[in-house]
């Protein structure tokens, strides 16, 4: 699913809003991995929020969290379990952060880089 044009990719945030602090994810998300936490207690292999559903559309992706919940030190973290990216054509495409890691960290890589080839360190 890698493309030749990963360089031009970038986030599409103006159209779409992915939820990164607690509170901006969505009740009826938090209900919802609750109930499958509580379901699936200790025999889950992986968070509900990382489940793929190819039906949703590139927004319901947008606005899927994979983890909503405190880390060891105590700060409340949010994971999106897709990151959307849009292509110089105007396409935007939803990347699960699992299964298409490899092809995020070209992205990220990618976006590092200026028109002349150059590394750009910010």
């Amino acid at each position: 699913m890698n493309r030749d044009s990963a360089s031009n990719l970038k986030n599409s945030e103006a159209d779409i809003k992915q939820p990164m602090q607690p509170e901006q994810v969505e009740p009826e998300q938090k209900q919802w991995i609750q109930e499958e936490m509580d379901k699936g207690g200790k025999s889950l292999t992986l968070n509900p929020g990382d489940r793929i559903d190819e039906s949703k559309s590139l927004e319901e992706k947008a606005k899927q969290v994979a983890v909503d919940a405190p880390d060891i030190t105590g700060d409340h973290i949010v994971v999106p379990t897709y990151f959307v990216v849009e292509y110089p054509d105007g396409q935007k495409e939803a990347l699960h952060h699992i299964k298409d890691a490899e092809e995020i960290s070209d992205v990220i890589r990618q976006a590092r880089v200026d028109e002349n080839g150059e590394r750009v360190w910010w």
